[in-house]
């Protein structure tokens, strides 16, 4: 709960570092940016003070310099990818951050198809694009990409693709996710802004792992956490330290992929400007933390976080094993247990005394409220209203919502809707109790505490449906949950 960073600091730092970038390469930069745009709510959770919106409030800083353009892998196209966050295929994804960009202002020039090989699918994404009147343009498979560095940088590989057309010194290439091509995109740009006499640059910008803070610091190993499906590993960058004789951060596919980049570079303009994957970057995230105690015992909670997340998505078959074991290091490494959550603790505590499902949630004072399930509601709608009591400074013998509210939504949910469980979920609790608020002031006053839930951790000791999981992450509200089936 406690503020670790300092926001408008970043904005301000991160804008001006950008804009010192566009002025060493002269005519045009090509900046990278991983993460998301809009809803970094990771970077949020571990450095408590970030805003969610950070980025893209750094983007309108330099909204009359930048021009944004998304990339989208033919092959996502083709698979139906889907944002885990917001449970939309990528495809459509593309037209919320459209959409999303110009409802702020922001210049949005084009669509990449990258990966391109005549996928039916994509041909159909290209013409639903251009009869909204998207400029779009098609990257294609290269053969031996990336080592195959004569080809890749000659008229049959990046000489094929079709060259994006921008008229603002500083592009925004961004993606719906990871591995849709960005880079690739930015280094085609290079080749073809050479062959027409442009001076243009490269850099790229990702919030995590953040190079200069420890290697196995919370905040970088919450990275790892994050991204243990895709098996991305923090590592002392070798080239920045060779180099500069620093130690700094960055991440295995980076550093992995420096000497082909390098050679990349080399053969577009003779030489590399960078020295080191380090030297590519322009995060000053770094540079804001201004409680490193606040960040990392943040951070360790975020861990515990992706934990039970693998592990309910290991009880339900979506994750292997493996993703399991990798954060159980992580946790090992950041020196954390589920003991030291202690929502965890309470909640597990009182299920095992109850034998019934419970659920606890920790107020910003610090209190632990806790729910169980009963025949009306379930622990996870018990806890929020017990939490909601407690915030409004209600007796706990007070009843929020009147049985006559309660059981037609019971009879609804049974009789005509085919429920077999009469209980009140969290969604349907708070329709009920936005219901009593009209003639009810406890109900009122209730209501009125919903936003001091957002940031409070919660736990509940068995998993829950997905309303409830999204009833949660609506209210910013940090859940975990047993990887037990009910």
């Amino acid at each position: 709960m406690k503020t670790g960073f300092d926001n408008e600091t970043y904005i301000r730092l991160q804008s001006e570092h950008i804009m010192e970038r566009i002025g060493k390469f002269g005519d045009k930069l090509y900046l990278e940016f991983g993460g998301k745009l809009f809803d970094d709510y990771h970077a949020s959770r571990v450095l408590p003070g970030f805003a969610p919106d950070s980025k893209l409030r750094m983007l309108m800083q330099l909204a009359d310099q930048a021009e944004i353009v998304i990339v989208i892998s033919a092959a996502d196209i083709e698979k139906n990818k889907v944002r885990g966050d917001l449970g939309i295929t990528y495809d459509r994804d593309v037209l919320r951050l459209k959409s999303s960009f110009e409802a702020r202002g922001l210049y949005f020039g084009s669509v990449v198809i990258t990966h391109y090989a005549g996928q039916n699918s994509a041909v159909q994404f290209k013409a639903k694009l251009e009869k909204r009147h998207i400029r779009v343009y098609l990257h294609y498979t290269i053969p031996g990409y990336p080592s195959n560095v004569p080809l890749i940088v000659s008229e049959d590989g990046y000489g094929k693709n079709d060259y994006i057309e921008t008229s603002r010194p500083l592009v925004i290439i961004t993606a719906p996710g990871p591995g849709s091509g960005k880079m690739a995109t930015c280094l085609s740009q290079l080749y073809h802004d050479n062959q027409r006499g442009i001076k243009a640059g490269y850099a790229k910008f990702e919030t995590f792992p953040i190079w200069n803070i420890p290697l196995k610091h919370p905040i970088n190993l919450a990275y790892e956490a994050a991204t243990a499906d895709l098996n991305d590993v923090n590592m002392i960058d070798p080239f920045h330290l060779e180099a500069y004789g620093e130690t700094t951060v960055n991440y295995n596919r980076d550093i992995e992929i420096f000497p082909v980049l390098d050679a990349m570079f080399e053969k577009i303009y003779g030489e590399n400007p960078y020295k080191s994957p380090t030297d590519m970057g322009v995060n000053m995230a770094g540079n804001c933390i201004i409680d490193d105690d606040a960040c990392r015992e943040a951070s360790k909670m975020e861990i515990l976080r992706r934990y039970y997340s693998s592990l309910n998505r290991l009880a339900l078959d979506e994750c292997p094993e493996n993703e399991v074991m990798k954060i159980e290091l992580i946790l090992k490494q950041a020196k954390v247990s589920p003991q030291d959550r202690k929502v965890t603790v309470a909640a597990n505590q009182r299920a095992k005394a109850l034998n019934v499902p419970c659920a606890a949630i920790e107020l910003e004072s610090g209190q632990i409220i806790t729910g169980k399930t009963s025949p009306l509601l379930g622990a996870s709608a018990a806890v929020l209203l017990n939490a909601l009591k407690e915030l409004a400074k209600i007796p706990k013998e007070v009843h929020l919502i009147a049985p006559e509210v309660v059981v037609p939504i019971q009879s609804l949910k049974v009789n005509y809707l085919g429920s077999k469980n009469p209980r009140l979920h969290t969604d349907e609790v708070l329709i009920a109790l936005s219901m009593c608020t009209s003639k009810d002031i406890n109900a009122r006053k209730a209501m009125d505490m919903l936003p001091a839930l957002n940031g409070c951790q919660v736990h509940t000791s068995v998993m829950l449906s997905d309303v409830d999981i999204q009833t949660f992450k609506k209210l910013g509200m940090m859940l975990t949950s047993e990887p037990v089936k009910k």
